[in-house]
């Protein structure tokens, strides 16, 4: 059996990844670049998190359109990405439009093209900015979408197995697993050491807190 992994660098592609390696999947892990301003450190931990996974086969795809189309402070060099807000009650700012869409559109072509059965995302909706497309409806709208627009002999299914978790419930399972965090990636800001601030970096500091476990990153602040 073969699964496309969307691997971003981050926690939970990574953790998604080698969920779908414990269950027998060969891993082809594709990587999307989309812009995002730490595009290169993103890419550097999948890189290496492919090669950690034994994935048959690893893809790099630049969809730099999305930052010329704009809508979000993590494709638009002149936004500042806002800090963590427990109080925010509209969509952060680090919402990309329909990016999803994009990334599984891509993974969807892959699969189909190199046969394999299965799409692993690590969509998240629970603990951070309900971003519309994490949400379980879509995803679900999406399968519909992949057996509707593939060849009536292809069979893929997407997996989104952390859709309804939380950031320390996606850790408590890479602890398991073994997934090495010290080459993954979450802030939104910085390349060099994660600010600590922004929503990302407040999650993934929050798990590793919750669950008495040191985060293996450098951090400029912790909060």
């Amino acid at each position: 059996m073969k699964a496309v992994c969307l691997i971003s660098g981050g926690m939970d592609s990574a953790t998604v990844a080698y969920l779908a390696k414990e269950q027998g999947y060969e891993i082809i892990g594709l990587h999307v670049s989309y812009g995002q301003k730490t595009e290169n450190k993103e890419i550097q931990c999948a890189r290496t998190l492919a090669r950690l996974l034994e994935a048959i086969e690893f893809l790099e795809v630049d969809i730099g359109y999305l930052r010329m189309l704009g809508g979000s402070s993590l494709t638009d060099r002149m936004r500042q990405v806002e800090e963590y807000d427990p109080l925010r009650e509209a969509f952060p700012d680090t919402y990309v439009p329909f990016r999803n869409a994009n990334l599984l559109s891509i993974a969807t072509s892959t699969a189909e093209a190199r046969s394999a059965e299965a799409i692993f995302i690590g969509a998240q909706a629970h603990d951070y900015s309900g971003y519309p497309d994490c949400r379980p409806e879509f995803l679900d709208a999406f399968q519909e979408v992949i057996t509707k627009g593939t060849r009536d002999t292809t069979c893929i299914t997407l997996h989104a197995p952390f859709v309804h978790l939380t950031k320390t419930d996606i850790l408590r399972q890479g602890i398991r697993l073994g997934v090495p965090y010290e080459y993954t990636w979450s802030c939104y800001r910085s390349e060099g050491l994660a600010c600590g601030r922004c929503g990302s970096c407040h999650f993934r500091i929050e798990a590793f807190r919750e669950l008495g476990i040191p985060d293996p990153i450098p951090y400029e602040e912790m909060p």
